[in-house]
Order: structure tokens, then C-alpha cells, then sequence
């Protein structure tokens, strides 16, 4: 009896099923073109930083080996590299496993969703369908099927430099007083002096202590040099006389027109010596109450509470007067410390401080900055356009008035401008140690964290900053379009003739409002040129389309190779004018 060989009879029969399950996973294979996909959207964009894709696809009847397993596994393949998206396991209707399932005869549909990290190089890059298909032992890659070209990255063109907002005012001023290490500058600042001099209870006549008084001298000097000096100017001088008010309503309206009369002699007078020409104006006022009530709050007087009611429940003067006296032992305290200030003229002189002229700031800003004060050196930094000219006047600000939160603030905003954005949120930490909570420096310190990709902390940020300024609104917008949120974007932004304000028109879908805020827009800025060809692809307006870029590409020769990468462009790859343009 012949021997039978059971290894190789094993071996054979493996070989027979291995052959018989290649062989329907190769016919899969082989029909690998009857199977449909849709891609939703048909065009991938970007949105958020992700590019979303939903796969759908549906497999005919009869294809779908009912013991065979299939990986499917959408792939954007570009240059120098690929990313997956998540894969799907569908079974035959005979296979033992918890996929989904796609009958033999009808065939069935499935649904593959998902979103990828945007990379730039995916503009120009396919979206692929990967297969691997096994049965039993057996196992095949699929040939890669192309499902969708590129990725339109429009978002990707909003500029994430947000708006930081200059310091100009440190703090209220409560002064009520021009204040340069507080206030913004101003090139004309009004000051006024004042000075009295005082007469004897029922005397009109000028004393020579009041005439010789420090008071008084140092009024003659300051109206003197107002006149004299190229820095001031001399506005106005006044004099007011007055009678205490007590004693009668005539005899106190005469007294106080003689100590008008005398006042303005002396100080035409001591003008004269001095060649000071200034028109005076004088009034006098019979009894001066006014002055009265607010000596008399100022003082220590007792019972000043009962006589400043009096003054409120009575307006005749004769009764106040009258009332007044029956407060026997504060009307005594009365006339001894506050009727003798009332006898008086009241000299006023009021001017204009002419400051710096601007050419005059800027040299000193560059090359004597200690001789400028607080508001001199900030307003130099403002005339300037020179970023770089800004970062040096801020800098010197910083090294004179250290404690001036406005320093580091403006000097971080100048390298926001200048691209130096780590050096500028250094600044804005320093500024934000001396002014806590200060919400312009909150709005700046949001720029910094949006520009580093820091969202969720810029939001905070410019949450804390809300009223400081409309940059606050437009820095939101630009947060808005970096989470796709585009309607929000576009409220944020408002009457904004920025580009970002355009670019968020775009992509909610308003090309007509977004082409009338490119109108709008600086003429020599190359985005909005390139936008404005965005909205012409879009409208199917090829003028447009090729008049814009033509313009993006004169102003910014780097658009060409965006414009040449770009889909929103796919239909006019081939298009003469086009290519000519970017080539």
C-alpha cells in the first residue's frame, strides 16, 4: 500500500484556501473602481486649524466578500509627508467581529468622519483612500485611490497681529491742573496766578506793606515775564475788588468801587515801571458772600454749621447780616478771622504756556531726551512713523521715568510693529507689575498671547480689557476667525477697513460686504489686493480676479507663489493672464 503524504496533503490544502481567499480579495481589488465615495466638503478648506472632511462610500452589490475584512483609511498625502485621518473596519456578513457590516448581494454604504491638524504644505496635496482587505490568513494593500485635491487654506490668511493700544494717560488727574507726568501732552497749556491785597475795614487807599507784599511782587513778575517770554503769552489780567460783607449795602458798593479804582492804579502803575503793556480788566463787588461761605467752611469757627444755614435759608443781605449777629460769640470769631480776608482786590493774570514745537521734540527725543518731561518724550514717540525711531524714544522713557507703567506699555506696542512680539510681552509683563489690572495693558498683554497661539489666555485678557478701546473688539475678531467663528468675527470687527475685517466677510459667506471694506482699505496694502482676488475667483468675476492679484503681486512679489498654490484659484491654473502672473 502506497504511503500518503498527510504534510503535504496540509500543505496543499493550505495552499487551496490561501488561494481561495486571495482570490476574492484580489477581485475586490480588481473592482476597487466600482465603489463610490463622496467627499463632503467637495473642496477641503480649513477651518479652526483643522481641516474636516466626511468620507462616504458606497460599495455595489455582489463586491463585498462575505468573509473578507476591510481597513479603510482616508490619507492627505502632500510634499515631504502624510497624515491619516481615522480609519473605518468593515466585514463581510460572514465574519465573526464587531465591524460594520456590508452585505454580499445588496452591497451597503459607510461613513468615515474626521479632522486633521492643517499644515501648510497640505495646499497643494491629494486626499487619498488607503485599502487593506484580508481573508483568513491572506492579506492585500489596495492600490491608493484619489478622492479630492488640496486643501483651500483662506483662513490661514488672517493676520494674528492684534491691535495693542498706546498709554497716553497715566491715572486721572484729580488736580484739576495741567499735570505732564500724568496728562497727555498739550502744546498750549493755560496757567493763571493770583494774588491779594487787602485793605482796613472801611479804606480804599493802597497800603505799602500790601504794595511791597511777596504776593503782590511776585504777581508783577509773572504778568511781566509772560509778556516778555516767546514761551507765553499773556491772555488777559483782571482785577476783582470787594467789601466784607457787613456794615450797609450802599456804603459796602461804594467802598468796594474806590478799592477797584486804587488796585488798578497800582498795577498800571508797577506795569508801567517794568514796560509791561496789558489791558486790565476790573469789577467789584459789594459784599462778597461767595468768598464769605468758603472761608468760612475752611475754618475752625464755632457754630459755622448754624451760619452756613442761615446763609442757605436767607438771600437778602440785610437779614443774613441780621442772623447772623444774634450768633453774638461766633459773629465775634467772624470778625476777627474772616471779614478782614474780604476786604480785598483780587489780582488774576491768565496765559497761554507755549510748548515745544514738534521738530523741536523729536530732536531732543533723539538725542537729549532728559531735558524732555513725561508728556514731551510720549508725544515725540507719536509724531514719529519710524518704528524704530519709537522703540529708542520709548526705551529712554523707560530708563527716566521707571516707575511709569506707560514706558514699558508703548515701548512693547512699537515692537508689536516691529515684529519683535517676545520682546514686546516682556514689556507688557513690566507694565502690568506697576499698573495691576490696568485694562489697556490687559488688551496688549492678550496681543502677545494671541500671537503666540495662546488663545484661551488672550481671551481672558481682552475679557479683562473690555472698555479700554475699540482694538479690543478687533483683537476678538481676529480670536473669532482662528475658531471659525466668522459671523461673531465679523461683529467684532465692525466698520474696521482692515483686511481681517474683510477676510471674515469672506468666509461667512458676504463677498459683496467684504469688497466694499476692501474698497475701503489702504491702497498700498497687498492682502487687500489679494482678498479682492479671492472675492473675484469666488463671484466668478475674472476681471477682478486677475486686476487684484495683478496688484497683490506688484505691491508683495511672495503673493505669487501663494496665489500660485492657492485653489480658491484651481479654475484659472491654466488661464494666460493667470500664469503670467504668477509665473
Amino acid at each position: 500500500m502506497k504511503k500518503i503524504n498527510f504534510k503535504a496533503l496540509v500543505s496543499f490544502a493550505l495552499v487551496i484556501v490561501l488561494f481561495s481567499s486571495c482570490a476574492s480579495i484580489k477581485k475586490m481589488k480588481k473592482n476597487a473602481d466600482l465603489i463610490k465615495w463622496n467627499v463632503t466638503p467637495e473642496v477641503l478648506e480649513t477651518h479652526a486649524g483643522q481641516v474636516k472632511v466626511a468620507v462616504d462610500g458606497q460599495i455595489p452589490a455582489k463586491y463585498f466578500a462575505k468573509k473578507a475584512t476591510v481597513v479603510v483609511t482616508p490619507v492627505m498625502k502632500f510634499e515631504g509627508g502624510e497624515v491619516a485621518y481615522p480609519e473605518i473596519k468593515l466585514q463581510g456578513e460572514k465574519v465573526k467581529s464587531n465591524n460594520a457590516v456590508i452585505t454580499y448581494k445588496p452591497g451597503g454604504n459607510f461613513s468615515i468622519k474626521g479632522a486633521i491638524p492643517y499644515e501648510q504644505a497640505m495646499k497643494m496635496s491629494e486626499l487619498q483612500v488607503r485599502i487593506v482587505a484580508s481573508k483568513g490568513a491572506a492579506s492585500l494593500d489596495f492600490d491608493p485611490i484619489k478622492i479630492a485635491d488640496g486643501v483651500i487654506a483662506t483662513s490661514e490668511l488672517v493676520n494674528k497681529v492684534g491691535e495693542p493700544i498706546i498709554g497716553i494717560q497715566r491715572e486721572k488727574n484729580t488736580t484739576g491742573k495741567y499735570d505732564p507726568a500724568i496728562d497727555p501732552f498739550q502744546r498750549i497749556v493755560p496757567d493763571e496766578f493770583m494774588a491779594d491785597i487787602h485793605y482796613l475795614i472801611n479804606k480804599a487807599d493802597v497800603r505799602k506793606e500790601e504794595a511791597a507784599s511777596k504776593d503782590f511782587s511776585d504777581f508783577k513778575a509773572y504778568a511781566a515775564d509772560a509778556v516778555k517770554n516767546d514761551r507765553k503769552e499773556l491772555k488777559n489780567l483782571e482785577i476783582s475788588a470787594y467789601a466784607s460783607p457787613d456794615g450797609e449795602q450802599e456804603l459796602n458798593d461804594k467802598l468796594s468801587q474806590k478799592r477797584e479804582g486804587s488796585a488798578s492804579e497800582l498795577l498800571k502803575k508797577e506795569l508801567k515801571q517794568q514796560e509791561v503793556e496789558a489791558n486790565i480788566k476790573t469789577k467789584y463787588t459789594a459784599e462778597d458772600w461767595d468768598g464769605f461761605r468758603k472761608l468760612l467752611e475752611a475754618s475752625s469757627v464755632k457754630d459755622k454749621e448754624l451760619i452756613l444755614r442761615v446763609l442757605s435759608m436767607y438771600s437778602d443781605p440785610e437779614v443774613r447780616e441780621k442772623e447772623i449777629k444774634n450768633l453774638s460769640e461766633a459773629f465775634t470769631a467772624v470778625a476777627e478771622q474772616i471779614l478782614p480776608q474780604l476786604r480785598r482786590a483780587k489780582f488774576s493774570a491768565n496765559i497761554d504756556l507755549i510748548g515745544k514745537t514738534d521738530a523741536e521734540l523729536l530732536e531732543f527725543a533723539d538725542n537729549s531726551p532728559e531735558k524732555l518731561n513725561q508728556a514731551e518724550l510720549l508725544e515725540a514717540a507719536r509724531l514719529t512713523d519710524d518704528n524704530a525711531k519709537k522703540v529708542k524714544f520709548y526705551t529712554s522713557f523707560t530708563r527716566q521715568f521707571p516707575e511709569d507703567w506707560r514706558g514699558f506699555n508703548n515701548l512693547g506696542m512699537a515692537q508689536v510693529w516691529t515684529g519683535d512680539l517676545d520682546a514686546a510681552a516682556n514689556n507688557f509683563s513690566k507694565a502690568d507689575k506697576l499698573s495691576q489690572g490696568n485694562p489697556i495693558i490687559q488688551n496688549n498683554l492678550g496681543v502677545a498671547a494671541l500671537y503666540k497661539g495662546e488663545t484661551s489666555k488672550a481671551i481672558e485678557y481682552f475679557s479683562a480689557a473690555s472698555g479700554a478701546g475699540k482694538e479690543v473688539d478687533y483683537n476678538m475678531g481676529i480670536v473669532s476667525i482662528t475658531r471659525a467663528e466668522y459671523d461673531k468675527a465679523v461683529k467684532y470687527f465692525g466698520s474696521s477697513n482692515k483686511p481681517n475685517a474683510a477676510l471674515a466677510k469672506i468666509l461667512a459667506g458676504d463677498n459683496n460686504g467684504a469688497l466694499k471694506t476692501l474698497e475701503a482699505c489702504d491702497k498700498n496694502c497687498p492682502m487687500a489686493a489679494y482678498l479682492k482676488a479671492v472675492v473675484g475667483a469666488r463671484t466668478a468675476k475674472e476681471n477682478l480676479l486677475l486686476e487684484s492679484l495683478e496688484a497683490a503681486c506688484k505691491l508683495d512679489p511672495k503673493m505669487k507663489q501663494a496665489a500660485k498654490t492657492d485653489l480658491e484659484f484651481a479654475k484659472y491654473f491654466e488661464n494666460p493672464k493667470f500664469k503670467s502672473l504668477v509665473d
